[in-house]
């Protein structure tokens, strides 16, 4: 069964979690509904192209321009999948779990560049930086985002 793309309004609604894996990648039904949202005027506070979505537009040897043209012209998730794997560097099964289960695992922590501002976020949501990842502040960042907004 397909699962069609539906437009979110990213300022009522967060966009799919970055560990949801399509066609075996991480980020990238985040970066459909990012890039589906921003086309639609309706991105929030979220960017379309950002560092982390240049992070699977790198290791499959896309651009964001070329990602944008299919996501604009497909129907559902799976298709887009289909279309990641066809397209750009080829990456084999275990390559893209390979890639997907260290995108999961990162940490800014590990970079002295990125360190104080990843601790200063996790400050803000509760979260220890030293055993939280990239993907788990960006959970909690979401959940926290909306919170106030449901019900």
């Amino acid at each position: 069964m397909n699962s069609p793309i539906i437009v979110r309004d990213l300022a009522k609604q967060a966009p799919h979690s970055p560990r949801a894996r399509l066609a075996g990648f991480v980020i990238a039904s985040r970066a459909v509904d990012k890039c589906r949202a921003s086309l639609a005027g309706t991105p929030g506070e979220y960017r379309y192209d950002c560092p982390l979505d240049k992070l699977l537009f790198s290791f499959k040897g896309i651009t964001a321009e070329q990602f944008q043209a299919a996501v604009q012209t497909l129907n559902d998730y799976e298709e887009v999948g289909a279309w990641l794997q066809a397209n750009g560097t080829r990456r084999t099964a275990a390559e893209i779990k390979t890639w997907s289960d260290e995108m999961e695992a990162s940490s800014p922590m590990k970079t002295p560049e990125t360190r104080a501002a990843f601790m200063a976020n996790c400050s803000k949501l509760f979260l220890n930086p030293v055993t939280n990842t990239t993907f788990d502040w960006l959970e909690a960042d979401d959940r926290a985002s909306f919170s106030h907004r449901s019900g």
